[in-house]
Parts: structure tokens; C-alpha cells; sequence
């Protein structure tokens, strides 16, 4: 991953994400996130009985973006990614909820639980380093 995609995913504190629902429909959602850096993992709070929570169980692979907090008209920036939701026993999920907290404090209160996204590919436009210049990631396998 490159310093710069980092530093705009930690700068940020919402997503857009996109999961298959039935039939094979997309549908999306909206959260709040904390970055892992190192693995570059996403984590947000969702409730389990969440419609795009049971999407997820089923078909874990997701879409999302990451829009600036505050958008400025004539520069264009954003992060399109995909991954996979991974299972709350899974090794990188382990540290997900103390992330979180440490990022979103509040959300101690608000029942729920702490899932993790795997990003695997992410591709960042970003127009102040020249009109439509992108920035590609793909995870090593």
C-alpha cells in the first residue's frame, strides 16, 4: 500500500459499502471506520440482524468507497476498494473491536458488533496530483 492511499483512508471517517443481497441484487451501506494500517483492514459496528450483516454472512465480498469528509467540488479524491468480510474467529479479526474503540470512543454505548474487511484492491483518484491521476493497490497473495 502506498503512504498516500493510507494517509487519505486515515484522514477520513465514513465509508460506502456494497454487498450482494438476495437474488443477487446489490445493496448498500454506510458506516462509520477505523484503518488498520498495517494489514489494511477496515472495521466498523453493525448489528448482527442487520440486513447487509446476514448479506455479508452469506456472501462475504464487498465493494465500497471512501469519499473526502469534506468535499471539494473542482478536486477530485476518493478510494473505490474491494475485500472480504472476514469471519469473527478469523486471526486478523481478533484486535478489531479495541481498534475500533480507539477510533470511534463513543460507540462503546451503541450495542453491536465490530466487523472486519480485508482490502484487497483499492484504486485512489486523485485529481491534486494531476487532473484524473489514479494510484492502483492490490494485495500480494
Amino acid at each position: 500500500m502506498t503512504d498516500h492511499i493510507d494517509n487519505y483512508i486515515l484522514q477520513q471517517t465514513a465509508a460506502s459499502i456494497c454487498c450482494i443481497g438476495e437474488k443477487g441484487k446489490p445493496y448498500c451501506f454506510s458506516c462509520f471506520y477505523a484503518y488498520n494500517r498495517k494489514d489494511h483492514l477496515l472495521y466498523y459496528k453493525s448489528s448482527a440482524d442487520t440486513l447487509h450483516s446476514i448479506h455479508l454472512l452469506s456472501n462475504p465480498h464487498i465493494a465500497g468507497t471512501i469519499l473526502p469528509d469534506k468535499l471539494q467540488k473542482l478536486l477530485v479524491k476518493g478510494v473505490q476498494f474491494e475485500g472480504e468480510l472476514l469471519s469473527q474467529d478469523h486471526t486478523l479479526s481478533k484486535n478489531a473491536a479495541t481498534q475500533y474503540y480507539l477510533r470511534n470512543p463513543m460507540a462503546v454505548a451503541v450495542p453491536g458488533i465490530v466487523w472486519t474487511i480485508r482490502i484487497d484492491h483499492i484504486k485512489m483518484t486523485d485529481s491534486s496530483l494531476g487532473f484524473g491521476k489514479k494510484i492502483l493497490w492490490l494485495r500480494e497473495c
